[in-house]
C-alpha cells in the first residue's frame, strides 16, 4: 500500500511512502513488520548494537540462555500469531506443568495453588491452599463466602479487596508473591481492572471474591497461560529481523541514535547520529550526523528519550514528567548439581514479603523448558540454569551490590529456596542483567495516564507512538499495541496516496 505498481499506468509517477520506525525493541520491530508487509517503504533507527529490546540471549556457560522475557502471555492471542507469521509455529511450546512453588512467611515452600487468579484461590479450605497460609488463614479466607455480598459498583485496589475480603495472609502469601513476580509491585498498586479483566464483573455477579474468581476460571479457556520458543524468546526477533531484511528489504541502523525531528512540509526529517566504531585510524569515535526524509514516523522508544524529542515539537508535553521504571536485576546461574534433577521447587518459585529473602522470584530453566534441559545435559549430565530477580517498583534493591555480591546474595536465596545448600564451586558461570521496565498497565492511574499522552501525540499530523510504557509491560500488552499503531500509519498512507491519484482519476481522457 505504498502507492501504485509502477507496471500500473501512470505508476512511475508516485513514490513510495516512507516510514520511519525509531526503536528496534519488539514494538518497533512489530510496528514495522506490519508496514512492511503491505509494501510500505520502512527504515528502523536503533540507538544501541541489540535489537528486540527485552528479549536477549547470551551464552553463558557454553549455552545460549535468555537473559530477558522468556516466556509469553497467550491472552489474545497476538503473539502467538505473531510467531507462527514469521515461520515459528512449530517451534511454540508449553512449559513443564509442574508449575512454581510459592516461599510463603513461617519457613512455609508449597507449590502455588493452581485454581486461583493472580494468586486469589477459588477454594479458601483446599488443601494446596492451606498448605502456603495454614488453616488459620484458610478460615480466614473462606469467610469471604459468608461475608455480605458484594454490590454493584467497580474494585480498584487489589491489595486492599483481598485483604478486606480474604485477609492478609492471603494477600501476603498468594496475591503478594504473583504480583510482585509478575508486575514488580505491591497488590495495593494494582487497578483491579486492569490486573485481573472482569474479576469486577464477576464480583457483582457471584457475590464473593472467591466466587468470582471460580466463576471466571470455570469461563476461561483451558491450556497454559504462557508459552514459549525452541531456542528461547530471541528467536522471534531473529526472525522478524530475517523477514525485515530479505523479502522486505527494510532498512534496519543499529547504534544510530535519534538526535532531532522537525517537520519538512507534509513530512519529516530525522536527524540521527551514525556510531560505527573507531575511525579507521584508531582515533574518534567516527561519529556523523545526517538526516533522513520519511513520510510518516513511528516513534517506539522508552517514555523519557520518546518526551524529550517530542516536547521539540509540542513543548506542553515537557510537563509531562517521565515515570521512573521498575528496576529488575537478574542473576542467571549455569551449574552442575545432581540434586537439582529432581525440580525441588518445580519449575520455579515465587516469593511473599514475609519470606526473609531479598530476591523477588525464581525460575528453574532447565525443569521449565524441556528443550533447554536437552542442550544443558548434552553439556553436563547434571547441569541445571536458575534465574534469580530482584527488584520492586520505586526500590533500587541491589543495586548497590557488585556483580560478585549479587551472585552470592542470589546462591544463598537460593539454597533457602531450593532447600538444597549449593556448593559455589558448583557454578559454572553466572551473568547479572539489568533492565529498566515498563511501568506495568495494571497500576492504578496508568492507563489513564498512558492513554492521555497518547492522545496528546497522536495530535501530531503524521506522527504515532507505541511501546510498553504506553501499552503495558509484557509481548501480550505490546504487540497489540505495536499492531494498532501501524495500522493508523497504515491508514494515513492509504489516504495519502489515494489522495494523490484522486486528480488523475478525475482528469479528463486526452482522447
Amino acid at each position: 500500500m505504498t502507492g501504485v505498481d509502477a507496471s500500473a499506468p501512470g505508476g512511475d509517477r508516485f513514490e513510495p511512502q516512507h516510514v520511519v520506525v525509531i526503536g528496534g525493541g519488539m514494538a518497533g520491530l512489530v510496528a514495522a513488520l506490519d508496514c512492511a508487509r503491505v509494501g510500505i517503504r520502512v527504515t528502523v533507527l536503533e540507538a544501541s548494537d541489540h535489537l528486540g529490546g527485552a528479549l536477549r540471549a547470551e551464552e553463558i556457560g557454553g549455552l545460549t540462555v535468555e537473559v530477558g522475557a522468556e516466556s509469553f502471555a497467550t491472552r489474545g492471542g497476538t503473539v502467538r500469531a505473531l510467531a507462527e507469521s514469521v515461520g515459528l509455529g512449530d517451534r511454540i511450546v508449553t512449559p513443564n506443568p509442574e508449575g512454581a512453588w510459592v516461599a510463603a512467611g513461617k519457613g512455609r515452600m508449597a507449590s502455588l495453588p493452581k485454581a486461583g487468579i493472580l494468586g486469589i484461590p477459588s477454594s479458601p479450605l483446599a488443601d494446596d491452599v492451606r498448605a502456603v497460609i495454614g488453616w488459620g488463614g484458610a478460615l480466614r479466607a473462606y469467610l469471604d463466602r459468608v461475608m455480605p455480598v458484594l454490590t454493584v459498583g467497580t474494585e480498584h485496589d487489589l491489595g486492599g479487596l483481598v485483604t478486606r475480603r480474604m485477609g492478609r495472609a492471603v494477600r501476603d502469601n498468594l496475591v503478594a508473591p504473583v504480583t510482585m513476580g509478575v508486575y514488580s509491585s505491591d497488590p495495593e498498586a494494582l487497578d483491579v481492572t486492569f490486573a485481573a479483566p472482569g474479576l469486577n464483573r464477576a464480583l457483582t455477579k457471584a457475590g464473593s471474591l472467591s466466587g468470582a474468581v471460580a466463576t471466571m476460571r470455570a469461563a476461561s479457556r483451558a491450556g497454559s497461560n504462557v508459552e514459549g520458543i525452541v531456542g528461547g524468546m530471541s528467536v522471534l526477533v531473529e526472525a522478524i529481523v530475517r523477514e525485515l531484511e530479505h523479502p522486505w528489504g527494510v532498512e534496519i541502523h543499529r547504534n544510530t541514535p535519534v538526535s532531532a525531528l522537525e517537520r519538512d512540509g507534509d513530512g519529516w526529517l530525522v536527524t540521527v547520529t551514525d556510531t560505527p566504531g573507531p575511525d579507521s585510524d584508531g582515533s574518534g569515535t567516527g561519529e556523523t550526523d545526517s538526516a533522513i526524509r520519511a513520510d510518516h514516523v513511528i516513534v517506539a522508544i522508552p517514555e523519557a528519550p520518546a518526551l524529550g524529542l517530542l516536547s521539540r515539537l509540542d513543548p506542553s508535553l515537557s510537563d509531562v514528567t517521565p515515570i521512573d521504571p521498575p528496576r529488575v536485576d537478574l542473576v542467571t546461574l549455569v551449574l552442575d548439581d545432581s540434586r537439582l534433577d529432581a525440580h525441588p521447587r518445580g519449575t520455579g518459585m515465587l516469593v511473599a514479603p514475609t519470606a526473609g529473602l531479598t530476591a523477588k522470584a525464581m525460575t528453574h530453566a532447565t525443569a521449565k523448558w524441556s528443550w533447554l534441559a536437552e542442550n544443558a545435559r548434552a553439556l553436563a549430565p547434571h547441569r541445571h540454569v536458575l534465574r534469580v530477580s530482584f527488584g520492586k517498583a520505586g526500590e533500587n534493591t541491589v543495586g548497590e551490590l557488585g556483580d560478585d555480591e549479587l551472585v552470592a546474595l542470589a546462591v544463598r536465596d537460593l539454597s533457602t529456596m531450593l532447600g538444597v545448600e549449593l556448593d559455589p564451586a558448583s557454578i559454572v558461570a553466572a551473568k547479572r542483567t539489568t533492565w529498566a521496565g515498563s511501568l506495568p498497565g495494571a497500576v492504578t492511574g496508568q492507563r489513564a495516564r498512558s492513554e492521555s499522552v497518547r492522545e496528546r501525540i497522536l495530535a501530531i499530523d503524521g506522527l504515532d507512538v507505541t511501546g510498553g510504557w504506553l501499552a503495558g509491560t509484557g509481548l501480550a500488552a505490546v504487540v497489540p499495541d505495536a499492531l494498532a499503531s501501524a495500522g493508523r500509519v497504515r491508514h494515513r498512507v492509504a489516504q495519502r496516496v489515494l489522495g494523490e491519484m484522486a486528480p488523475d482519476a478525475a482528469a479528463p481522457s486526452a482522447d
